[in-house]
This record gives structure tokens, sequence and C-alpha cells, in this order.
């Protein structure tokens, strides 16, 4: 499971504030790369991570994200995950990470809180 690629897709959405990122496949060091890119090219007021098809997430993936979420503090910018699944949800709970950065359900409650 952690060696299959994550597929990175930009998801259109009305609200021009807004990006949302979705990902599918394991956010893990070997598919780190691109995934950073796609967030230092996020320059929206809001970002909105749909994570619905990561089975996976290690360390790395957690720092990236939280890394990510600095960045949009320092520059006054909100990012919203949804789609977690149990096992990382858990990671995110682990590493009290939901403590900080706003988690939902699904892409529809994320937009609803633009």
């Amino acid at each position: 499971m952690e060696n299959e690629p994550l597929t990175i897709e930009i998801v259109p959405i009305k609200n021009p504030d807004a990006r949302v990122i979705a990902l599918q496949g394991p956010v893990t060091i070997n598919t780190l790369f691109d995934f950073q890119q796609e967030l230092r090219n996020a320059i929206s007021r809001v970002t909105i991570l749909e994570m619905l098809g990561v089975p996976y997430m290690d360390s790395a993936g957690m720092g990236a994200i939280i890394n990510f979420y600095v960045s949009c503090q320092k520059h006054g910018r909100k990012l919203i995950v949804c789609g977690l699944n149990y096992r990382v949800i858990e990671l995110f709970k682990l590493t009290n990470v939901d403590q900080l950065i706003t988690i939902v359900d699904d892409l529809a409650e994320a937009e609803a809180l633009l």
C-alpha cells in the first residue's frame, strides 16, 4: 500500500476564494514531492484537502500538512481537511493536529464553512 502512487487533482468549486486538492492514494515519504509542490501552489484564501481516497499517511505526510498549516497561518489563509478515513483520523488525533486544523466529514460540509 505504501508504494502505490498518489494522484492529485484540483477539483473546481463555485467559490473563487477556495481551492480543493483531492488526493487518491497513500501520502508517504515516497509520494511526498508532488504533494508538497501542489501545496506550494495553493495560494487561495482557503485550501480544502479532500482526502477521501487516502488509505494511509505516514509521519512525512503529516509533516507536510502541518508545515502547510503553519504557512497558511502566517499568510492569513485557512486550511480545511475532509474525508479522512479511520486510520488517518487516528493519526491526526494521536498527534493532536485535530485540535489545530479544521476537519469535516466531506467536501459539501467544507464548502458550507466558506
